[in-house]
């Protein structure tokens, strides 16, 4: 079996044929594969959200299917249900979330009834469907996108979902230079409804994730670390203009995030600019601002970067 570490970069290479300046995003994704965590993408439209999660999948040779969320999708859409067959017998129709790699496009634009439908496949891995316990194919792993909050008709993702994703990741528009390499592709006959024709080649699979698990659980993390993790989650709590800070299950998530982050860099340990470099995608989703505060102008990402200036960092 070829290095792991070097399959999951070729991923990122091969990504990098057909969309521009991403290598951030993709690094995120590639992360919540082996963590077995979800990522959320926010950003406006055509900044190749979907596109990304399309040629990674293409690489990693992995089943992906895309859920288009609208005002009327209901959450059988999602999870499947029983049908009536000829011999009068119910026939259970399995969802698109039976995959590898869903992509849940614009997920704040159906209503939270639907986006419920989610909460059980991502945090147990399978779902209830007419009291049948189905199990999700493995790896598994929703890739959300969103538009800002901010557009005509979004509904906010409640906390509980929110805190189900591993990285909020924020996609914005191009460089100038990043911009222009994309208009000169599409000039050179770029179609990016054809991955294969594109020169996407699939350069690693299923077997490079689980053996990236298993070299990431040897990624040595020391007590001291531990406890930096927990006491940036702390921060977030104790903060007047936070109204509900990260949870347990939050730390948790950023001890795990910074592992891989280690492992991708090469390193046997974990040390606290690992950890660092994963805080804004782990915790900016995880912290709600007081209303107050929020009036005064006061971020997600200011709070993080707050928290990370003043907690003590362990030598």
């Amino acid at each position: 079996m070829s290095d792991p570490r070097v399959a999951l970069l070729a991923v990122r290479t091969e990504v990098a044929k057909v969309v521009v300046g991403h290598d951030a995003p993709v690094t995120a994704l590639l992360t919540a594969l082996v963590v077995g965590g979800h990522v959320l993408f926010e950003g406006v439209p055509g900044t190749a959200k979907t596109l990304l999660v399309k040629a990674v999948a293409a690489a990693l040779q992995l089943d992906q299917s895309r859920i288009q969320f609208t005002p009327d999708l209901m959450p059988a859409d999602v999870t499947g249900h029983e049908v009536l067959t000829a011999g009068g017998r119910f026939e259970m129709r399995r969802g698109p979330v039976f995959t590898n790699l869903l992509l849940a496009d614009e997920i704040n634009r159906t209503p939270p009834r639907t986006q419920s439908a989610l909460l059980e496949a991502m945090e147990e891995r399978r779902v209830t469907v007419f009291g049948n316990d189905l199990t999700l194919p493995d790896p598994f792993c929703v890739v959300a996108t969103q538009n800002p909050i901010e557009q005509e008709g979004t509904y906010p993702l409640p906390e509980a979902q929110l805190d189900r994703f591993l990285f909020k990741v924020t996609i914005g528009y191009p460089d100038v230079q990043h911009e222009s390499e994309v208009l000169r592709r599409h000039r050179d006959g770029l179609d990016p409804h054809d991955l294969r024709a594109a020169g996407i080649e699939p350069v690693a699979g299923p077997d490079d994730i689980v053996a990236a698990q298993e070299a990431v659980a040897a990624v040595a993390v020391e007590d001291p670390v531990i406890d930096y993790v927990a006491a940036l989650a702390r921060a977030t709590r104790e903060l007047p203009s936070v109204s509900l800070g990260v949870s347990p299950r939050g730390g948790a998530m950023l001890l795990r995030a910074a592992r891989v982050a280690a492992w991708l860099g090469g390193s046997d340990f974990t040390t606290p600019d690992h950890v660092k470099s994963v805080s804004r995608w782990v915790l900016r989703h995880r912290v709600s601002i007081g209303p107050e505060a929020a009036l005064d102008g006061t971020t997600a990402d200011g709070i993080v970067d707050n928290v990370l200036s003043s907690v003590p960092v362990p030598r």
